[in-house]
This record gives C-alpha cells, sequence and structure tokens, in this order.
C-alpha cells in the first residue's frame, strides 16, 4: 500500500510511518492508519460518511480513493488528491472513486524526522564537480560520456533505493503509478522480479557498479579511452539480455530499462565513432582492476547492509504487531493483583473524574524516572479530559537527609499554592537540572515546612504493596507489565480509556 504524497503533504517521516502502520496488528485496516497517525502526531477521528454530506466536510480530510488511503484537499470546484501521486478529481469522479470512510485530522505535531541523513546534496556536488572539470579539462565528446555515466549513476542510485522501500519521484514520474487493477507497475514486475542473483546482487545493482565505475575511469582520458572502450563494448551483452527479459520473458517494457539502454547505446557510439587512435597500459588497466574491486566490494557491502537492516525490520514488526496486540496486553495487565492506595490525591494532577488513572511510584534522585514522568507528562498533555496522574515519591524522613527533605517540601508547597501546570513545570525542571536550589527559588526563595505526612503515609502504601523499585507505572491499580518497555504505553492509550473492564 503506497501513499507517498500523502505522507509527504503531511510531513511525516516515511519510514517510521510504514514502519509503525506495518507492525500495527490491525494492519492494514483503517484501524491500524487512524491510530499510526495518532502516534505520528495526527490526531484524527474515523467516519462512516454518506457521499451526501461530503460537502460539509472541512477544506483538507482523509479518505480512500481508488483503494489507497488518501488526503483530500478542496480546490475550488475540485477536489486535489494526495496518496500515490497527486492528481485533481471533480465531485463527481470523487465520490465514484471513494468510499464512505473518512478521517478528520488535525495536525498536533510535526513528526517529520530532521535526523535522517540526506546524502543527495552531495551526490549533486559531485556530479557538478566532475562535469565541470570534464567540459573544461576534456573533449567535447569525453565529456558528453562522462554526462552520460553520471546519468545512469543517478537513475542506478534510484533503482538501488527503491530496492529497500525507498520509493523514486523520479523513477515514478518516468514509469508511471501503480493502479487499482494493476498494482505494480512494468518497471517494478521487471526489476523487483529480477531473478539474477550474484552474491546478493540483482542485475540492476551491477548497473550502479558499472555506471560508477566508467564515472571514475572517465575522468582520466585519454589514458583510460581504450578500456572504457571495451566496457561499452562487452555492455551490449546486458543490453541484450535486458531487451530479452522484457520481451520473451515479462512481456513487457520497462521504461526506466529502456532508458538505462538508451545510455548504454549512446555510449557505445561515442566511444565507436570517436575513442581512436589511444593509447593502452598495464598501468591503466591495474588501476581498472582496483577501481572495480573497490566499487563491487563497497555496493555488496552496502547492499548485504540494507537487506539485513531491512530483514530486521520485518521481523520487529511481526514481533511488534504480536506485541501491540490489546488483548494480549490487557490479559498482562490483569494477571497482576490489583492494588488498592489508601491515597489518590496527593500530588494528584489531571482530570480528578478521568476514566484512566495512572499512578508513578517514582523517588526524585532517581537516574530511570526522568523518562518515565516525560512518558506520563506527555500522556496527560495528549488526554487532559481523559486521564487523572498520581506521582508518588518514596520519601521516609528516617532514611533520607536534609536535601530530600527539602525538596520535597518545596515540591508540596508548590503542588499546594501555585497552579497544576506550575507544578508539572516544576518537577519537569528538576528531573532535567536536578538543581534543589531551583526548586527552592520556584517556591518562594524561603525553607519551606510543609506537612509531609501525607507523603510518609503513601510512601508506606508503596512500601505495603511492595513497589519499592523506581519508577513503576500503576493502571487503575495493576502495575504495568514487565514484559513491555514503559514507553509501550502510548500504544495502547485509547484502548485503556475506553475499556470498561479495568476501570
Amino acid at each position: 500500500m503506497i501513499f507517498d504524497k500523502l505522507i509527504n503533504y503531511l510531513k511525516l517521516d516515511k519510514q517510521e510511518f510504514i514502519f509503525q502502520f506495518n507492525s500495527h496488528p490491525n494492519y492494514p485496516s483503517a484501524l491500524a492508519f487512524s491510530d499510526t497517525l495518532n502516534f505520528m502526531g495526527v490526531k484524527n477521528d474515523a467516519y462512516e460518511l454518506d457521499k451526501e454530506y461530503w460537502d460539509e466536510l472541512p477544506e483538507e480530510f482523509i479518505a480512500i480513493v481508488e483503494n489507497s488511503f488518501s488526503l483530500v484537499k478542496k480546490a475550488g470546484n475540485n477536489y486535489s488528491v494526495y496518496s500515490e501521486k497527486a492528481k485533481t478529481l471533480n465531485k463527481e469522479e470523487l465520490h465514484q472513486k471513494s468510499m464512505n470512510f473518512v478521517l478528520l485530522f488535525e495536525k498536533t505535531v510535526n513528526a517529520e524526522s530532521k535526523t535522517v541523513f540526506n546524502f543527495k546534496p552531495i551526490l549533486y556536488a559531485i556530479f557538478a564537480v566532475v562535469l565541470v572539470y570534464s567540459f573544461i579539462s576534456l573533449s567535447l565528446f569525453e565529456a558528453l560520456f562522462n554526462l552520460l555515466s553520471l546519468a545512469g549513476v543517478y537513475i542506478s542510485v534510484e533503482i538501488f533505493n527503491q530496492k529497500f522501500g525507498n520509493t523514486s519521484t523520479v523513477i515514478g514520474s518516468i514509469c508511471g503509478a501503480a493502479t487499482a487493477t494493476q498494482p505494480t507497475n512494468a518497471c517494478d514486475k521487471i526489476i523487483k522480479q529480477d531473478k539474477t542473483s550474484i552474491l546478493g546482487l540483482k542485475f540492476s545493482d551491477f548497473s550502479l557498479i558499472y555506471f560508477i565505475g566508467l564515472a571514475v575511469l572517465g575522468l582520466f582520458f585519454p589514458v583510460t579511452g581504450n578500456i572504457v572502450k571495451g566496457f561499452t563494448f562487452v555492455s551490449v551483452i546486458a543490453i541484450g539480455y535486458s531487451l530479452y527479459i522484457q520481451a520473451f520473458v515479462e512481456k513487457t517494457f520497462c521504461k526506466v530499462c529502456l532508458l538505462i539502454i538508451s545510455i548504454l547505446v549512446g555510449q557505445l557510439v561515442i566511444s565507436t565513432l570517436f575513442f581512436e587512435n589511444l593509447t593502452f597500459g598495464i598501468g591503466a588497466l591495474l588501476l581498472t582492476v582496483i577501481l572495480w574491486a573497490i566499487i563491487f566490494s563497497a555496493v555488496l557491502y552496502l547492499n548485504n547492509i540494507l537487506s539485513q537492516r531491512e530483514e530486521l525490520q520485518k521481523s520487529n514488526a511481526k514481533n511488534l504487531r504480536f506485541k501491540r496486540n490489546y488483548e494480549l496486553f490487557k490479559s498482562q495487565l490483569l494477571q497482576n493483583e490489583k492494588i488498592e492506595f489508601q491515597d489518590n490525591q496527593t500530588f494528584s494532577v489531571g482530570n480528578k473524574e478521568g476514566k484512566l488513572r495512572i499512578s508513578i511510584v517514582s523517588n526524585p534522585y532517581c537516574g530511570f524516572c526522568k523518562d518515565a514522568h516525560k512518558i506520563v507528562e506527555n500522556l496527560l498533555e495528549k488526554y487532559p479530559n481523559d486521564l487523572s496522574v498520581q506521582m508518588r515519591f518514596n520519601y521516609s524522613p528516617e532514611r533520607t537527609n536534609e536535601k530530600f527533605t527539602q525538596l520535597i517540601s518545596d515540591f508540596t508547597h508548590i503542588y499546594n499554592n501555585k497552579p497544576e501546570k506550575d507544578f508539572l513545570k516544576t518537577i519537569e525542571t528538576w528531573f532535567e537540572t536536578r538543581d534543589e536550589a531551583k526548586i527552592n527559588a520556584i517556591s518562594g526563595g524561603n525553607s519551606t515546612t510543609e506537612n509531609l505526612n501525607p507523603l510518609i503515609e503513601m510512601s508506606k502504601d508503596n512500601s505495603n504493596a511492595g513497589l519499592n523499585f523506581t519508577p513503576i507505572l500503576i493502571i487503575n491499580g495493576y502495575q504495568f507489565p514487565e514484559k513491555y518497555d514503559r514507553d509501550d504505553i502510548v500504544f495502547f492509550i485509547d484502548e485503556l480509556i475506553e475499556d470498561e473492564d479495568i476501570q
């Protein structure tokens, strides 16, 4: 299922979105799609809505158009539809090609990854340097030959990336999009179903090796002219093999394959007609052998690394799909004996009448508690009307020093005398800075002497329930299952809020 334009329009991290979508227990359902959008920061609600009511929809919404999740945007009397490709439909066409399912969304977080390294600017810079050098230092036909080599490198890189799930806009525009009746285009059929495998490399991978090699050798014209000319003659074998596969085996022609063949033919013509009276040296031949060995090894290594990563992602997706099954999580949660706390009010924030109550057993000086508090605070921010959160700090005066007592007293003073958001901000500041003086300044700058008996009793309550280690999450009285990571709670929070069995 491809929806590149939709993902790009929403500025989402494509690889993360696809991974989360594929690993959802209900993949590839509308529920899985909706949950993934929620997880990526695009809050949404799903509706079954007859077409007669679609005029009342907002300017942007998500629908299933031609069996693909698509973003629909009103544009005058027409609609712009973003899925695998962007297209424009009129009202009648949209209604005919769409199901009654719609998602209304609100973008709350820019989930686009900023950390993914983009190598293309470097690639373009290298291309520019090679071209400038070629047209300044070499003959016109040698420069044109190098230009064709770089074109071959670029197309081969796009094909190589596409093999690992990175859909190429360039390849897509050349080959055309898949449709509901034809889920794979001719290019996908030829490239992805390639049976060639030499040490794990496909026929298309050798195109990348070949053109990189020619691009490097082309920098040393005219010394390498005879060697390059020989390679262009050998490329006739590849041209014949590719045409045979397309015409007689798959019985369809791949446009991008034909483009590469055109480049090979162009280089063959240039080398045959214009590379004459060239010298040949053993040194150049040795350089070529070493160069091709290095390029082959590099592409092979990169191919193996990316293949392993792809297999790992598929395996992780299957494992996550199983692990993120709510019924499985619920069964693990309810295996624990329910804990009844005596005090549910001290350091309680959020909606006191919320459907879901989360208690976090913590310690201000616990190194692992920072992340747990961050998880709970993010949930509280996202679900302010549904969650009630209690921070249950373990505090025993006989086992703590004066600094700890003063810190807890400052927390209590801020909780009792300032707005809830200030208290939450104080807790966040503490775990970020671990600066007692800063917390004391927030509380007023004086030595506070608050009544800490409720915290002492709460700590005894924790101890009696066996909650001595920190951090621990308690969900409506049930301890968060040890088989799950604490941040896995985000996958189940919606079901937990609605599940009456654990209320």
